[in-house]
C-alpha cells in the first residue's frame, strides 16, 4: 500500500498556521479540529511543523508564557515529507527511526497533503481485514 491509498482513503486536507501567529492560536486550532500537528506555512510552503509534543516539551521546560510566543519559537523547523508513492512500511519505517507522527506528502514542490501515524495503522489494519476475509472466502470454497 502507498501513501496515495491513505490520501484517496482520507482526503488532502491539511490544517497550517503561520509562523508569526501566537502558540496559543496553535493550541485552540489542535484543540477544536482533534488534530495533533499543523503544519507551519509561508507562501505555501513548508517552514515547519508544531505538534501537541512540540507545545507540551516547551510548557515543561519554559513555563506557560510560551503560549504567547510565536509558532516559530516552538515548532519543529526540520520536516520530513513523503511522495505518494511511498510505500505505508517506508513511513512506519521514518516515523520509527525520527520518532515523529506526522509527514506532508509533497510532489514537485507542491504540498498536496498529510499523513498521521494514525492513518497509517487504520489503513494497515485495513489491510489485514481485508486479507482474513480473502483468506475465510479461500478456506469456504476450498
Amino acid at each position: 500500500m502507498t501513501v496515495r491509498a491513505i490520501l484517496d482513503a482520507k482526503g488532502r486536507q491539511v490544517e497550517s498556521i503561520g509562523a508569526d501567529a501566537k502558540v496559543s492560536s496553535a493550541v485552540n486550532i489542535l484543540s477544536q479540529r482533534g488534530i495533533g500537528a499543523l503544519l507551519v506555512l509561508a507562501g505555501g510552503k513548508i517552514e515547519g511543523i508544531i505538534s501537541e509534543r512540540d507545545i507540551v516539551r516547551e510548557l515543561g521546560k519554559r513555563g506557560p508564557s510560551i503560549l504567547d510566543e510565536p509558532v516559530s519559537a516552538v515548532m519543529t523547523p526540520k520536516v520530513m515529507t513523503c511522495r505518494r508513492a511511498d510505500t505505508v512500511s517506508w513511513l512506519m519505517e521514518r516515523m520509527t527511526e525520527g520518532k515523529f507522527r506526522h509527514l506532508p506528502v509533497v510532489e514537485e514542490g507542491e504540498l498536496i497533503g498529510i499523513v498521521s501515524i494514525g492513518d497509517v495503522v487504520k489503513h494497515r489494519v485495513m489491510e489485514y481485514e481485508t486479507e482474513q476475509e480473502a483468506m475465510r472466502d479461500y478456506i469456504k470454497t476450498a
